[in-house]
């Protein structure tokens, strides 16, 4: 991994000594673009790409009022909020006869980067959730029967753990699955409670539901596994290793992972491994940090910008950008397009099962994905700092009265962070 990172390092370094008269400049927070922007200067002659790696190039093109040093695009996660919606052009003209179509794009990923009859975001790539699990279950335990090839819900998932626990002495030797296990589960339990976590100043939620989904996981743990301190006694004695390795081992039926993770794990890793995506009420959850790409309005070099654009969000272009990571085994390390599935629908559905087979028939219907709420641009941050410990807090006591309230925690980071 760290030789790999070196070498996409000097991949962008080799990129910025090009003459940036006739490049367009490119910043991501996806290392894995600089590998995109070597195709593409490789594949034709007319125009050239620099791509560098900005930790959040959303905010760092809204840092200096979009006056100088302007990339000419973005790709990258959290562009979509009301701060960003002036920053860039209208990408109405890369559509048409010989150009992009809007019909190879995921409908519901597409119509999030346009506003009023104007395409200002292309969508890149995505992630969904999903609970993975031997796939030696059915076999070994004759209760294992998931109803459905594709997906499973929070009923199915709580049902089967019970039924997979064993204590001895009073402690649990062997759980199926905790909520309290996985910060990010807790989130998603959250949202599809309806927690309805949206762009404010900066933020807003309802509180009712939010509360509503942390008493759905407070009678989870006392209905499934005893009681917190049970729960977390089995955590702090056994998850020395990673999930996967306990799923292997059988001290675990379940573990949460979203798709860039699962896809991620080493062979060994994925060795005797089986997923199914998280579902409730027909809806599968799209992760917020979804990757877009767009031009800023004042970039200066927009004919390679869209050049390079109409290149990348190729069918054809994306099947040989997956078949030099395969060779390469950058699959190692990096999961499809920047880190995530396509938004180009085909791409998806029928060249990703040709590098990572286990999606071979797998991946559910469209309409299935529901979109998060528009978050604002600090929201990779604040989730980590104020959202995530507070869920992790909360999800272990009997009520709000007991901790820190939400609303106060991001009062105080707002204020540290003026």
């Amino acid at each position: 991994m760290r030789f790999l990172k070196a070498g996409i390092v000097l991949l962008i370094i080799l990129f910025n000594s090009c003459d940036l008269n006739k490049t367009a400049v490119i910043w991501t927070d996806s290392p894995e673009a600089a590998l995109y922007g070597e195709f593409f200067n490789t594949a034709q002659s007319q125009y050239k790409v620099s791509v560098r790696y900005i930790e959040f190039p959303g905010a760092a093109l809204l840092a200096n009022g979009g006056k100088t040093n302007i990339p000419d695009a973005v790709i990258a996660r959290w562009l979509k909020n009301s701060t960003m919606n002036t920053a860039f052009r209208s990408l109405n003209d890369l559509f048409g006869t010989n150009k992009l179509s809007r019909n190879n794009f995921y409908p519901r990923l597409l119509s999030l980067g346009r506003i009023d009859k104007h395409q200002y975001l292309l969508p890149v790539s995505f992630n969904i959730p999903a609970l993975i699990f031997s796939k030696n279950s059915e076999n070994d335990f004759s209760w294992f029967n998931l109803s459905n090839q594709f997906t499973i819900d929070f009923n199915e998932i709580k049902n089967l753990s019970s039924k997979y626990n064993s204590q001895s002495r009073g402690a649990y030797t062997r759980m199926g699955f905790s909520p309290l296990w996985n910060d990010n589960f807790l989130f998603i339990t959250a949202v599809l409670n309806g927690a309805a976590f949206r762009e404010a100043s900066p933020l807003a939620w309802d509180s009712i539901a939010l509360e509503r989904s942390m008493i759905f996981v407070n009678n989870w743990t006392k209905e499934i596994n005893t009681n917190f301190y049970a729960d977390d006694e089995f955590t702090y004695k056994y998850f020395i290793e990673p999930p996967e390795k306990l799923i292997q081992s059988g001290r675990i039926l379940f573990s949460y992972m979203d798709s860039n993770a699962l896809f991620a794990l080493s062979e060994e890793g994925k060795n005797n491994l089986d997923f199914r995506w998280l579902m409730e009420q027909n809806r599968i959850p799209i992760a917020e940090d979804y990757v877009y790409l767009g031009i800023p309005k004042k970039a200066k070099s927009r004919k390679a910008a869209g050049a390079f654009i109409q290149w990348f969000l190729k069918i054809e272009s994306q099947r040989q950008l997956l078949e030099f990571s395969q060779n390469y085994r950058l699959n190692d390390n990096f999961f499809g397009i920047c880190g995530g599935f396509s938004s180009l629908t085909q791409v998806t559905e029928q060249v990703y099962p040709l590098f990572y087979p286990e999606l071979l028939g797998r991946m559910p219907p469209p309409d299935n994905f529901t979109l998060p709420n528009i978050m604002p641009g600090s929201w990779g941050v604040l989730k980590e700092r104020v959202m995530l410990p507070y869920l992790r807090e909360r999800a272990r006591k009997e009520s709000t009265e007991e901790i820190y309230p939400l609303d106060s925690r991001l009062n105080d980071w707002i204020r540290q962070n003026r």
